[in-house]
């Protein structure tokens, strides 16, 4: 440990691979440990991130919840507290509906000079109550980071102070996704035809993700272009009372949609790859058909990083990402005629498709790289800290000041 740097926590859920917690990691492996000393802390020790964090040394305590409203919790609360006093921890920074409620008010307690809370979707995944719940934590907490402007208006409208809300962009690292095409492992893993296009969903499987529309507009393409495929990446995940849970059900409903819309050995659904970065680039078109409740996206950030022609709802952040005309297509919510238009104008006109790609990739270079959000996110930590130091000096002169006009005189 060096002296002098400045104590960092950070507390997610998991380290399970969605966008959250792909970002959560990219900031903890980017951080200037000569300046941070960092530390981590989950409610489940559990993902594909786990083996990555232990080689990287940093410490991770987990603090184990079934629910938040179990009476066992405040005793977790308080062994948190504990642990920030006893390693004097500065800056807590939370990500998520659990984290923000579990730690930010045992945060709060223990006395941390600065906390950061983190949302980063536009809602929907909650109830009413955890919403007003997750509001009323944050009141407690220095800063809100946000990843989208979609994000922080949407929180004005909810009430949130705008001031307390700083938006900083996800950021993607270009070399994890190569251009080079070339034989595709995935197309002979999967049995696809080498000359076929490939149109793609990678996504968490959940119905705010529009996946039915998606199945539906593939419908109308697969009439036009017979040899298209179309792939479904990803998985069903669901936080329940603070506990990581598969959801396979959700999946299954999708594949039995898949064959009524008479889709049968056309769409391919691969389950969750560690791997998507390796063959992102022998996509023909990504689509993301969400209908609310995204923030900025990963998936259209890594098509771009790609070079690939995105097709996007005009959802949360999604017009942030992808310029309607210039790097993608943007389509309305819940519409799968206009998502299969846009889809079937890119794969009918493959130069377009290609400029639009290059075009997406230049943008993620030059507005959305890793060290662009790295810079951002250790400019608020500091000045955050700047400002408590300067308020407890002013706290301090103003009580000295206050004990000599109290001070009886001779």
């Amino acid at each position: 440990m060096q002296p002098g740097r400045i104590k960092l926590l950070k507390f997610i859920t998991a380290l399970g691979m969605a966008g959250t917690e792909k970002q959560f990691m990219n900031v903890g492996r980017a951080l200037d440990r000569s300046r941070f000393e960092l530390h981590f802390a989950c409610l489940h020790r559990w993902g594909h991130f786990l083996e990555e964090v232990e080689e990287l040394g940093i410490p991770l305590v987990e603090y184990r919840i079934t629910s938040l409203c179990r009476p066992d919790v405040l005793k977790e609360q308080l062994r948190f507290a504990a642990y920030i006093k006893r390693n004097g921890i500065q800056i807590v920074h939370t990500y998520g509906f659990y984290p923000n409620v579990f730690a930010i008010p045992a945060a709060w307690l223990a006395g941390v000079p600065v906390i950061v809370a983190s949302i980063r979707d536009t809602g929907g995944y909650q109830t009413s109550i955890q919403s007003r719940v997750e509001k009323f934590v944050c009141w407690q907490a220095d800063r809100i980071a946000v990843n989208a402007e979609a994000v922080k208006q949407w929180l004005i409208a909810q009430r949130y102070n705008p001031e307390k809300i700083t938006v900083i962009p996800n950021g993607i690292d270009l070399s994890r996704f190569p251009l080079q095409k070339g034989i595709s492992k995935l197309r002979e893993e999967l049995g696809l035809p080498q000359g076929s296009p490939l149109v793609a969903v990678v996504s968490r499987l959940h119905p705010f993700k529009g996946i039915e529309y998606f199945l539906e507009a593939a419908a109308i393409v697969a009439a036009r272009f017979p040899e298209a495929r179309f792939l479904i990446v990803g998985c069903g995940v669901t936080v329940k009372d603070g506990a990581v849970e598969w959801d396979v059900a959700y999946r299954e409903r999708l594949k039995s949609y898949t064959m009524r819309l008479g889709l049968g050995g056309r769409v391919i659904f691969t389950g969750f790859r560690l791997d998507v970065h390796e063959w992102l680039s022998e996509i023909t078109v990504s689509v993301l058909p969400s209908v609310t409740s995204e923030g900025l996206s990963n998936t259209v950030l890594e098509s771009m990083a790609a070079g690939v022609p995105v097709v996007a709802t005009t959802v949360g952040g999604n017009p942030e990402l992808v310029q309607h005309g210039a790097t993608g297509l943007l389509v309305p919510p819940q519409d799968p005629g206009a998502l299969a238009r846009a889809v079937c104008q890119l794969l009918e006109n493959r130069e377009l498709a290609l400029k639009f790609g290059q075009a997406a990739r230049q943008r993620t270079a030059e507005r959305f790289s890793v060290e662009r959000m790295v810079r951002e996110t250790e400019h608020l930590y500091l000045s955050l800290l700047e400002k408590t130091r300067k308020r407890s000096a002013v706290a301090a002169v103003r009580g000295e000041a206050k004990a000599w006009r109290v001070w009886p005189l001779g």
